[in-house]
């Protein structure tokens, strides 16, 4: 299972909330921001690690976290060359500890409700990346955090990883999108006793439950999520990444509509993609037995 060492990547960091900056192989990420964005190269051309790096404060959904995330979203979102993104954390034993409530205690009640808007909307931000999106959860992942990561189309988990929507137990309700998107991932009856119940479940019953696709026993790195977030998306990504994109557009716009009215959708996609000479050389390189060289054209 060959995972990329982080430390020898170039690293570019969000503008503004991460400043742009290239590290040295040796260099740690430490003070990096909270957002660490890296373009991977070689025979991986196309894979997007997407790294939470915030270690005081948990990967807390904090203020510079998400304006650190809405511009690599933003940066994501038009760049045509990123066929797959891997969200990780770069802390260990942590993906995201939910809202940062330390922050939270000191708003007003509009802040408050201005805030989970701003929330509720980089989330959606995510879910909305037009090529397939991948969260590799190695640690806790609860609240904000679990919103998160299903906001991405594929869940990896490892067997250590604690997964829930524990707002009600503090005095709060899942307000960026997991009242929504809990019960999509999972039985509807599931979703309210996880949210009612505020319960923490490990990798292994998320993956009983069909929370996230894959559990993975940890492994002495604390990175087999991510090991296994990196196979699947190196199957993503010798595909046709025009492809890829109107594939998951026509599953996300089709899922919301009537059977009849999903055909519509899925016809839409469909005759975006034939003029590409992605789809020519699909069909090429199937006449050929050859492998396909697809440029995303």
């Amino acid at each position: 299972m060959l995972i990329p060492r982080l430390t020898k990547l170039n690293l570019l960091l969000i503008p503004r909330s991460a400043r742009l900056l290239a590290t040295q192989a040796d260099q740690q990420t430490d003070n990096a921001g909270p957002v660490v964005f890296q373009k991977l190269t070689g025979p991986d051309k196309g894979i997007v690690l997407y790294g939470l790096n915030s270690n005081k404060d948990r990967n807390s959904l904090s203020f510079s976290m998400i304006e650190a995330m809405r511009e690599v979203n933003q940066i994501i979102r038009e760049d045509r060359k990123i066929s797959v993104v891997i969200l990780h954390s770069m802390i260990p034993k942590i993906f995201c500890a939910g809202a940062n409530l330390k922050e939270r205690f000191k708003m007003t009640n509009d802040e408050v409700s201005k805030f989970v808007r701003i929330l509720r909307t980089t989330l959606t931000e995510m879910e909305e990346l037009p090529m397939p999106t991948i969260a590799a959860l190695e640690g806790v992942a609860v609240g904000g955090g679990l919103e998160l990561a299903l906001a991405c189309d594929i869940r990896i988990a490892s067997e250590t990883a604690r997964l829930g929507l524990v707002e009600t137990s503090r005095g709060l309700i899942p307000g960026a999108g997991g009242t929504q998107r809990l019960p999509r991932a999972v039985n509807l009856n599931i979703a309210k006793e996880l949210i009612f119940t505020s319960r923490i479940i490990s990798g292994k019953e998320a993956k009983e439950l069909d929370l996230v696709n894959h559990v993975v026993p940890q492994n002495s790195n604390n990175n087999a999520a991510l090991g296994k977030a990196m196979e699947i998306a190196r199957e993503i990504n010798i595909n046709a990444p025009i492809a890829l994109r109107c594939a998951k557009q026509a599953i996300n716009e089709g899922i919301q509509l009537s059977i009849k009215d999903g055909y519509e959708v899925e016809q839409k996609c469909y005759e975006i993609n034939i003029p590409t000479k992605d789809r020519q050389e699909g069909m090429i390189s199937f006449l050929e037995k050859r492998k396909p060289v697809y440029e995303g054209k």
